[in-house]
């Protein structure tokens, strides 16, 4: 049974940030850290933690209302890159790596490290 697909948006990912870095936050601590970068009030960052509480994506745990990450930064990166390359590029991978690389300046030691990745892909 695989997991539902979690998403989360930008002001979510910078809670999640915090708890990635840290592993356990208390909430006010978070609170805090968010008011200090984001200018966020207090009400603000427990609603939006209750919405990551209620998503799955954060674990609470009491006493303290310790916040928790309940999903990695690598299963977020791989659902949001699955969701753009279906809205972006027909779901295509080697359509949007063709066209985005097709724009970029590679160095050698670049080049050289796509190759030994898609080496390692082969059967």
């Amino acid at each position: 049974m695989s997991l539902p697909e979690i998403r989360l948006h930008e002001g979510e990912l910078n809670i999640m940030e915090l708890l990635w870095s840290n592993k356990v936050l208390a909430a006010k601590d978070i609170s805090k850290i968010i008011k200090e970068y984001i200018g966020w009030e207090k009400n603000t960052t427990y609603t939006v933690i209750k919405r990551l509480i209620d998503k799955g994506a954060v674990k609470r745990e009491d006493p303290g209302f310790l916040c928790k990450a309940a999903i990695s930064k690598k299963v977020v990166q791989n659902i949001e890159t699955k969701v753009l390359l279906n809205k972006l590029y027909n779901g295509s991978l080697s359509t949007f790596l063709t066209e985005y690389l097709k724009n970029q300046e590679l160095s050698r030691a670049e080049i050289m490290e796509l190759e030994r990745i898609v080496g390692e892909q082969r059967f």
